[in-house]
């Protein structure tokens, strides 16, 4: 039989429910089978026994389960809140972290899902926040049960807790507030719109002392801040984890969690959306390699914003790039980004994109009407132009060859970091072709096989995202262009729309080219300073170019 103590103005009703069990690790149960060999009164944390542990369930009640079996051993306490109700979780969040014990959550049909829980903890007693929280516990779950509403008040003489100000959260900001919870810094948190505390609340009864646990100094949560990991974080701050928040559903995008995890700490990636998203083992392995693009991160956007400077190192001929030598054209392209800062909320990554592959009226030697740039002339303004944060492309103008053969003559190039491929259908030739009698094409089938080699390459380095750009002015340059393959996340495939002369014709371009485009494709803009008629200033290029590119080109 359990035993319930209230607080004023708790009314609780008790009935037996029936429920789901839900689990956690890739690895099985890191904490092991057992539970309950802590002392009476004192937490005990458990470091997973795998290096990482993915929690992808997507019923909230199983991954706070499987949160806390994946992160304490044991526990003569635990919090328990209703699994619809904001304001309870926010508070079991601030007491879960405050007693340093795990946050369960409850609902209609939980029971199954919780009893098993609580055995392995070896729980004692349950501290329930809300009118309905303790409805979902078994009638002989053996349990102490401290009943008490979701008011700041209450929850403090309840819990002993001291805590500060009343803090309203707004949906979108709550996995971030419960992360930043600590034990000696607890703001009363509540659901924005929800009441205001009412007053204080006297307890009938009291929850037991409870020492807190060794913390999980090396462990490292991660979540993508959606609201479904809130109990799961809560725990995590309970047990002394570390708890990083990526921002969306993919690891690669956050600077913070990059630097964090090239540290190898062990890693629990919570909810289904981050934990069950696809790639995400290999998504941390890259992660974990610590290499970040300029600007910070692995993924391109639309976290940054480039501004290249394009052309031939050497010439001006074609383009502003070779118009002055090295250390010149990087103070140039640093210039020539700046304005930028002041006008998009990204982070502005000044770019170069050089021509590796230059078509050409002549033949060559290899009869492909293609000069190739040497690799070892191009390292220097590579390795330079990384070592002072740009971004470098490289641009193949590939006449009668393929671009795939032409891209591989740059692997050692395009092994680095900041490095990515700009391919540009107006230079590839079929065969009788030759260069100014007709503007180039290519087929969809050539540039996906594009696609996979240089994904391929990125995933097996361990490499930061990198932009594969597809230079456009005409929609019959690219053959069948709905069918490009954009489902590999080691890439951003971008469309640069790279027409000259008046602004209303590269606009019709412009609008023209995001007709029927594939999805997810990423957009960038070419000024031309002596053939724009006229050449739009930054400014200009941000209130007019719409929707707003994410490179944009100075030629």
């Amino acid at each position: 039989m359990r035993r319930l103590g209230t607080v004023a103005s708790a009314v609780v009703t008790l009935v037996a429910l029936a429920g789901c069990t839900g689990t956690s690790s890739a690895d099985g149960d890191p904490a092991g089978s057992a539970s309950a060999d802590a002392p009476g009164s004192r937490a005990v944390t458990a470091v997973p026994e795998a290096p990482r542990t993915l929690v992808a369930d997507t019923d909230p009640v199983a991954a706070a389960v499987s949160t806390s079996r994946a992160l304490f051993a044991g526990s003569p306490v635990a919090v328990l809140a209703g699994r619809d109700d904001p304001s309870a979780q926010l508070l079991g969040a601030v007491s879960a972290v405050g007693l340093g014990v795990p946050l369960l959550l409850g609902a209609d049909g939980a029971a199954d899902a919780l009893a098993p829980e609580l055995d392995r903890l070896g729980v004692q007693t349950v501290l329930a926040l809300g009118d309905d929280a303790a409805t979902a516990l078994p009638d002989d779950a053996g349990v102490d049960v401290v009943t008490v509403p979701a008011e700041a008040d209450a929850v403090a003489a309840a819990t002993g807790l001291d805590l500060d100000a009343d803090q309203p959260v707004a949906e979108a900001d709550r996995a971030a507030a419960v992360a930043a919870l600590a034990p000696d810094a607890l703001p009363a948190l509540r659901a924005d719109g929800a009441a205001a505390p009412a007053g204080a609340a006297e307890p009938a009864g009291e929850l037991p002392a409870v020492e807190r646990p060794e913390p999980l100094e090396d462990v490292v949560v991660l979540a993508s801040g959606s609201g479904d990991a809130l109990a799961g974080i809560a725990t995590a701050r309970a047990a002394g984890a570390e708890v990083q928040l990526t921002g969306g559903a993919d690891p690669r995008g956050s600077a913070a969690v990059v630097e964090r995890l090239a540290q190898q700490p062990t890693v629990v990636v919570l909810g289904a959306d981050l934990a069950g998203a696809p790639g995400i083992d290999w998504k941390l392995d890259t992660a974990a390699g610590g290499t970040q693009l300029p600007g910070g991160g692995q993924l391109l956007f639309p976290r940054h914003m480039l501004v290249a400077l394009y052309g031939i190192p050497g010439s001006g001929a074609l383009g502003v790039l070779g118009e002055q030598e090295l250390p010149g054209a990087i103070e140039r392209a640093q210039q020539t980004a700046e304005p930028y800062r002041a006008l998009v909320g990204a982070t502005v990554v000044p770019t170069f994109e050089i021509i590796a592959t230059v078509a050409s009226e002549f033949p060559g030697p290899d009869g492909n009407y293609s000069a190739e740039g040497d690799e070892a002339t191009l390292r220097p303004w590579v390795e330079a132009a990384g070592a002072a944060g740009l971004y470098v492309v490289l641009d193949l103008q590939p006449g009668r060859t393929d671009f795939l053969t032409q891209a591989k003559e740059y692997q050692s190039l395009l092994e680095l970091p900041y490095v990515g491929l700009a391919l540009d259908p107006e230079w590839r030739l079929t065969p009788g072709q030759v260069h100014l009698t007709q503007i180039g094409q290519v087929g969809i089938d050539e540039i996906n096989t594009v696609v996979t080699w240089l994904a391929d390459l990125t995933r097996e380095r361990a490499l930061p995202q990198k932009l594969l750009l597809l230079h456009q002015f005409q929609v019959r340059m690219i053959i069948d262009r709905e069918r490009l393959d954009t489902s590999r996340d080691e890439l951003a495939i971008m469309v640069h729309a790279d027409g000259q002369g008046g602004q209303a014709a590269k606009q019709d371009t412009w609008r023209v080219l995001h007709q029927d485009a594939p999805a997810p494709l990423w957009w960038g803009w070419k000024n031309f300073v002596d053939e724009d008629s006229p050449m739009l200033t930054p400014e200009q290029t941000i209130e007019q170019v719409l929707p707003t590119p994410q490179l944009v080109t100075y030629q």
